[in-house]
């Protein structure tokens, strides 16, 4: 016998409002991070007045340039982070927020708040691998 939750095809106005909040703060803090790690590439793109000479200076190349790339790897990360959750907004606006593009069910309350940009239940993702 199906569950209230399986057998309704789409959250109420109420809920889609909840979940628009989380990733509305999600979206927030993330542009935040970006904007921050978007600011600190551009200081260290900025060349500086050091003259230090010799290995040091090499290893500190080395080290900037691997802290440059781990910056712009977490930078894409939150760039698709972000496009995530802006397509998430638009579900809601459109009322296909929450509902498993594999199954048709709802995703459960409880994986949307963890995961507010998924599409698919926990099941259709496992499923999928």
């Amino acid at each position: 016998m199906p569950t209230p939750q399986e057998e309704r095809k789409r959250y109420s106005e109420e809920e889609l409002k909840e979940f628009e909040a989380i990733i509305t703060e999600k979206l927030t803090v993330a542009r935040a991070e970006l904007a921050y790690i978007r600011q600190a590439l551009t200081r260290k793109n900025d060349s500086g007045t050091d003259t230090t000479t010799g290995s040091s200076k090499l290893m500190e190349d080395g080290a900037d340039t691997s802290e440059r790339e781990q910056m712009s790897q977490s930078a894409g990360r939150l760039q698709k982070f972000i496009a995530q959750l802006d397509m998430a907004l638009i579900r809601i606006k459109s009322g296909t927020y929450g509902v498993c593009v594999d199954t048709g069910k709802l995703i459960p309350k409880e994986r949307l708040r963890a995961v507010p940009h998924t599409q698919q239940t926990i099941e259709a993702k496992l499923r999928r691998k």
